[in-house]
C-alpha cells in the first residue's frame, strides 16, 4: 500500500471514526484503482484525470460488476481525493461531478412479529447454552444493537435495575431502553449462567463463549443460522436481520424516526428514512395482492 493510501486509512480511523468494515472497503476500492492506473493508464493516484474515473467504471463493468458495486467505488474515490484535495496534495478531485448508473436498491429482509417470535423462542432455557441465546437473542431485537456492539458489551454496560444498557460505539455513547421480557432473560443469564462458564475472574464481557471467553462474531453467526433452521424460516436471517426487524416495527406501532435513529446509532437520518421505504413496499405489495382490481 502506498504512502498516500496509508495515511488515507488512518485518518479515516482517527478524524473520521469510520468503522472497521468502512476503512476495509474503502481502502480496497482505492488501492484496487491504483493496481489499475498503474498497468492500464500509466499513471500514479495523485496524477488521475476524470476520463481515467469514467474508464475505470467501464472496466469494472466490464468486468461484471454490479451497479451496487461501481455506485461504492465512486464514493470511495470521491473521499478519497477529497482527502488529498484537504491535504493540499492536488488541486482538484477527478472524480467530482462524475456520477454512477442507479444501482438497483435492495431493501433489508424483515421478520413479521410472528417470525420474530417463533425465532427468539428457538434456544431453550435448559442449560447454560440456552439461557445464554436466549438472552443475546431478546436483547438483540430489544434494542436493535448492531452485532458488533452485542459482542462487545462489558458488564458494566448493563443497568437491569432501571431496564437498558449502554452502548459506545464510533466515538459516540447511546442509552437504549429494555422490555420486561429482555430485562428478565438478561437477569437469568447473568444471575445463574455466566458465573459457571467464566473462568477468568477479570474476565468483563457481558457474552462469553462456551469456553468463557469473549463471544466472537463468527460465533455469533452460527447461532444465528443454528434457530434460523431449527424455526423453519425460509427468510434468510443474519444477525443484522433483527436490527432492521425492530426498526420497522417500531416506525410500524408509531416511533419517531429520530428516536429510532437515536436508538440505531445513525449518524445521519437518511439511514433512518429506509425502513419508511420498506414500510410503503410493503403495503404496496399487500395493495397488490389483496385489492380486486390490482
Amino acid at each position: 500500500m502506498n504512502d498516500e493510501i496509508a495515511r488515507y486509512g488512518a485518518y479515516l480511523e482517527e478524524e473520521k471514526h469510520a468503522s472497521q468494515n468502512t476503512i476495509s472497503s474503502y481502502l480496497r476500492d482505492v488501492t484496487q484503482f491504483s493496481e489499475y492506473l498503474s498497468e492500464h493508464q500509466d499513471c500514479e493516484l495523485p496524477q488521475a484525470q476524470p476520463d481515467m474515473v469514467r474508464d475505470y467504471m467501464s472496466w469494472m463493468q466490464g468486468h461484471g460488476k454490479s451497479a451496487a458495486s461501481v455506485t461504492r467505488f465512486l464514493a470511495s474515490i470521491k473521499s478519497f481525493y477529497n482527502y488529498l484535495a484537504a491535504q493540499g496534495e492536488i488541486e482538484g478531485n477527478p472524480a467530482r461531478g462524475i456520477s454512477a448508473d442507479r444501482a438497483e436498491r435492495k431493501y433489508p429482509e424483515i421478520l413479521t412479529a410472528k417470525e420474530v417470535e417463533l425465532f427468539l423462542d428457538q434456544p431453550q432455557c435448559v442449560d447454560a447454552k440456552g439461557f445464554r441465546d436466549h438472552a443475546m437473542l431478546e436483547l438483540l431485537y430489544a434494542t436493535g444493537i448492531r452485532v458488533s456492539e452485542l459482542i462487545s458489551l462489558d458488564m458494566e454496560d448493563l443497568n437491569l435495575a432501571a431496564g437498558f444498557i449502554r452502548c459506545a460505539s464510533r466515538g459516540k455513547e447511546r442509552i437504549i431502553p429494555l422490555y420486561h421480557g429482555a430485562v428478565k432473560a438478561l437477569q437469568d443469564y447473568v444471575r445463574d449462567v455466566r458465573p459457571q462458564l467464566v473462568t477468568e475472574q477479570e474476565e468483563r464481557a457481558l457474552f462469553v463463549n462456551m469456553n468463557g471467553e469473549r463471544m466472537s462474531r463468527q460465533g455469533f453467526w452460527k447461532i444465528i443460522k443454528h434457530y434460523q433452521e431449527k424455526a423453519g424460516i425460509e427468510k434468510d436471517i443474519t444477525p443484522h436481520t433483527l436490527r432492521h426487524s425492530f426498526a420497522v416495527h417500531l416506525l410500524e406501532n408509531g416511533a419517531d424516526l429520530r428516536s429510532i435513529q437515536e436508538m440505531l446509532g445513525h449518524a445521519d437520518i437518511s439511514s433512518t428514512q429506509i425502513y419508511t421505504h420498506v414500510i410503503k413496499r410493503q403495503l404496496k405489495d399487500v395493495y397488490q395482492k389483496a385489492h380486486p382490481r390490482a
